[in-house]
């Protein structure tokens, strides 16, 4: 069924629609547009993903410092500025249309000759007072994004799985003491990731123990904790906690279209691209990826420069070539 006999709206084609407004997004918005596709970046919330609510972005290649907000709107600026359109709003379906997709909000259908699923991940949070009021001044779900900020101080890492135990022999290399607070009296992490966690004299073990509350004003000052055992509380001064728990990808939507690993991850080759012609998938969304904002970028780059291959060959090829999303 063509998208015109499958839904009683208007749709409106384009070469590229690219799904989600992070890093990976913003990236492939670009060079798309700059490939002279027409390309629309649909955005449910704010552009820019987990990096705006960053304070301080400092291991982006070229950028010494910048604010997270600021260099996802530099971003999207630039992106806009070789025409890509931007829409902020939510997918509901994504649906095969013959040889292109048909991507529904709740505005309208859009018809894409190429799809790029750039809708990330969210990090599972705790889910107590003050952990959204603090986030990105002193809780953070990403140690490699912001324990250089914390050198010498007192920190919390809460976990007990190989991320939290990575992550937090990471933040050892900045931090005076991480203390590793875990709701059971055990690790979930892998054997040598104990092993080195237990050696790191700057690491310090809280088990049985969950965070009830995060504290501070205007930054992180301290954690309210619970024995789960025997119920006492207490509070812990802390300048920051790092929170990894676990996260998941924001894939339910392309359930049942594109293979998909046992945690949601869409699965793909170098080039970003799925299993389904035409559809590519970039950023945190993606299984294995190194969840960091460069390479988040160049996923993006990677999947726009394969969708501008993938439409030339499938859809203008015998009108002659098109310009290439490659820089020369």
């Amino acid at each position: 069924m063509t998208p015109e006999t499958n839904n009683q709206r208007d749709s409106t084609e384009y070469d590229v629609v690219i799904i989600g407004g992070g890093p990976a997004g913003l990236a492939a918005g670009r060079y798309a547009a700059r490939g002279r596709h027409k390309a629309l970046l649909l955005e449910k919330g704010v552009v820019g993903g987990q990096i705006s609510l960053t304070e301080l972005v400092e291991n982006y290649p070229g950028v010494p410092s910048v604010n997270g907000f600021d260099l996802a709107q530099t971003m999207l600026q630039q992106s806009e500025s070789y025409g890509m359109e931007t829409e902020y709003s939510a997918v509901s379906a994504v649906e095969r249309a013959g040889e292109k997709w048909l991507v529904k909000t709740d505005e309208r259908d859009i018809v894409a000759k190429a799809l790029i699923v750039t809708s990330g991940a969210e990090y599972n949070r705790l889910g107590v007072p003050g952990e959204e009021r603090l986030t990105g001044k002193g809780v953070s779900y990403c140690a490699t994004c912001d324990a250089a900020f914390f050198k010498g101080l007192d920190v919390a890492v809460v976990g007990g799985g190989d991320a939290a135990m990575d992550e937090g022999l990471f933040t050892s290399r900045y931090a005076d003491k991480v203390s590793v607070i875990h709701r059971r009296d055990e690790l979930r992490a892998s054997a040598i990731l104990q092993d080195r966690a237990f050696t790191n004299p700057k690491m310090d073990f809280i088990w049985n123990t969950v965070v009830e509350e995060i504290m501070g004003d205007g930054q992180v000052t301290a954690a309210k904790v619970r024995d789960v055992v025997t119920g006492q509380r207490r509070e812990l001064p802390l300048s920051a906690v790092f929170i990894f728990i676990g996260q998941h990808p924001n894939s339910d939507f392309m359930k049942g279209l594109v293979k998909m690993d046992n945690g949601g991850h869409m699965i793909v080759n170098e080039w970003m691209e799925t299993d389904q012609p035409g559809l590519f998938a970039a950023g945190d969304v993606r299984q294995n990826s190194a969840r960091q904002v460069a390479s988040s970028v160049g996923d993006g780059v990677t999947a726009a420069i394969a969708a501008d291959h993938y439409i030339t060959n499938k859809f203008t090829h015998a009108a002659g070539p098109v310009p290439s999303a490659v820089s020369e």
